[in-house]
């Protein structure tokens, strides 16, 4: 999983530097492709349940599920784009989201508040620890920030396939509570809290897929995948350089 981790990582670095006004959505996934087949993996989303591209790539008031295309990016965006990457029969699922040239405050703290969410989330990724305390920290950041907390898309778990339980929502419930129980070394889950700058409210488009927010505000998604040890939360989804948490300047991505 380590490997199919570092592989999204580092296509992740390979599409950075386009991260700039004036590229299309369809020109990262092309490099997404690209990336993934010179690293000799296999894209996780290309097909899956029908999706028809390589990467999910969503802007501005794109929350999650975006299918890449002719819209171009321009100054001020928030774009957020999940990799999955299957490896020797393992996944990693990986979701960043980047500032594009100068961004407003309130953009930049979406950002802000949704990377501090999952921060939060991983820190609870420990042996002795239940799901719901993972979970509640979660909600406990993206709650006293007053930013909208989706709900309707949840993390899961993650090994030999993309989508494995448990479920792991960004918000404690009473059936969740129900269903709780004691975190183990070896469990490995995808953790991503989205944040909207307006309302929780998202409804999905036309084309069955993009998920936007409903009152047409900004929302970021952030992602990783991490594993569960004696010596604590391991971030299976960082590439060659980058360590957790990132540093400061690393905010945009």
């Amino acid at each position: 999983m380590a490997e199919a981790g570092e592989m999204v990582a580092r296509t992740f670095q390979k599409i950075a530097p386009m991260i700039e006004p004036g590229v299309t959505t369809q020109e990262i996934d092309d490099a997404v492709r690209d990336s993934i087949l010179d690293l000799g993996g296999k894209a996780l989303f290309l097909g899956y349940h029908g999706f028809p591209a390589h990467s999910c790539i969503s802007v501005n008031e794109e929350v999650v599920h975006g299918i890449p295309g002719s819209r171009q990016l321009k100054s001020g965006d928030l774009v957020s784009i999940d990799i999955g990457i299957e490896s020797s029969g393992f996944c990693g699922d990986s979701a960043r989201s980047f500032l594009v040239g100068e961004p407003a405050e309130e953009t930049l703290n979406v950002l802000t508040v949704c990377r501090a969410a999952l921060a939060r989330g991983i820190e609870g990724a420990v042996p002795g620890n239940t799901l719901c305390g993972l979970i509640s920290g979660i909600e406990e950041v993206i709650e006293a920030s007053g930013l909208g907390l989706v709900r309707e898309f949840v993390g899961h778990g993650i090994g030999r396939n993309m989508h494995e339980e448990p479920q792991v929502p960004n918000f404690v419930s009473p059936d969740l509570e129900k269903r709780d129980f004691e975190l183990r070394e070896g469990l490995v889950l995808a953790i991503e809290p989205m944040v909207n700058g307006g309302g929780a409210g998202v409804k999905t488009l036309k084309d069955g897929w993009t998920v936007v927010t409903k009152d047409g505000q900004v929302s970021a998604h952030c992602e990783h995948t991490v594993a569960i040890t004696a010596e604590g939360p391991r971030v299976l989804t960082l590439g060659p350089g980058e360590s957790w948490p990132p540093l400061p300047e690393a905010v945009g991505q």
